[in-house]
């Protein structure tokens, strides 16, 4: 038999000391004595105090990262949930603003209702009601395109007013649309009446004027009385529009020593901008009487009896 498969220990004949259940038993009863000696006497607590004493800095450096991970988490996510908080106020934000808007132009809409109505049963009750739809194409006139036409009885000539006078006047007539011309307009003229003095007079529009557009009072003699802030209002002598509507105010006099005419120049009642809701009224010729038939022709002397 080789050397090296020799069994080098001892026989179990010579083997010394306790066995291994004699250690089992005993390590078990030490253990249990220690576990109620120091539940009972708090032995071990001077030893752990050591312990936790000595291992706090590595404790310490070992939760670094995890905190560190933590607090990175933690930042992140208060970043992400203030952006997506401000996101949303931001979104309410603009709701409200559109809300608003809507609730003042609804307002204002209501405002321009109103007053047309009443315009509308001081005037005329058989006045029709329309909107505009947009402007004319044409750059070098003043004019808008409103929603009636033939169809609704709109006539060519017919007067158009705003809640706050007089707008225009109805130029053209097609089956669903009429076009209208405002009295900024440079072909557009109007017969006025000054509400202080009674003096007559018209007013042709200006549209090169300052605020988008005036009127001008053409070959006024330079004596007339009229001061700045007068109300001129429709006379009713044209056949068109009804007496008595408010057409423009007197913004500025001009007058000159070398000509014989004073330049006046006058800003609409009417806003010529922006505006939304209209009265058609019937052409005022339609209630004018009749022309009286003229007299005959006196009988000539000489003739036959």
């Amino acid at each position: 038999m080789p050397l090296g498969t020799l069994e080098r220990s001892a026989p179990s004949l010579f083997n010394q000391g306790p066995s291994a259940l004699s250690r089992w038993a005993l390590y078990s009863a030490l253990a249990l004595f220690l576990m109620v000696a120091d539940a009972r006497f708090h032995l071990t607590d001077p030893l752990r105090q050591a312990v936790a004493a000595v291992l706090y800095p590595v404790q310490w450096l070992m939760l670094q990262p995890v905190q560190l991970a933590q607090r990175g988490a933690d930042y992140f996510g208060s970043v992400q949930s203030a952006q997506n908080e401000a996101q949303q106020a931001r979104q309410q934000m603009t709701e409200m603003a559109q809300r608003v808007h809507q609730a003042d132009l609804l307002r204002q809409e209501n405002t321009q209702l109103r007053a047309l109505l009443d315009l509308r049963a001081r005037v005329a009750p058989q006045a029709l009601a329309a909107q505009v739809v947009y402007d004319a194409a044409d750059p070098y006139t003043r004019r808008v395109i409103v929603d009636k036409g033939q169809l609704a009885g709109v006539e060519p000539g017919a007067p158009v007013l705003d809640e706050r006078g007089v707008l225009g006047q109805v130029t053209r007539v097609l089956p669903l649309l009429s076009e209208v011309t405002l009295l900024i307009d440079r072909d557009q003229a109007i017969p006025v009446l000054n509400a202080r003095t009674g003096a007559r007079s018209v007013a042709y529009g200006e549209p090169q004027a300052e605020q988008g557009g005036g009127m001008e009072l053409r070959f006024m003699p330079s004596n007339a009385d009229v001061q700045e802030g007068d109300l001129l209002v429709t006379s009713g002598i044209d056949g068109v529009y009804p007496p008595g509507l408010p057409v423009a105010h007197v913004q500025r006099v001009e007058r000159r020593a070398d000509s014989a005419f004073t330049r006046i120049y006058c800003t609409p009642v009417a806003r010529s901008d922006g505006v939304r809701h209209v009265l058609l009224l019937p052409p005022q010729v339609q209630a004018l009487p009749p022309r009286p038939e003229p007299p005959p022709p006196p009988p000539r002397k000489g003739g036959r009896k």
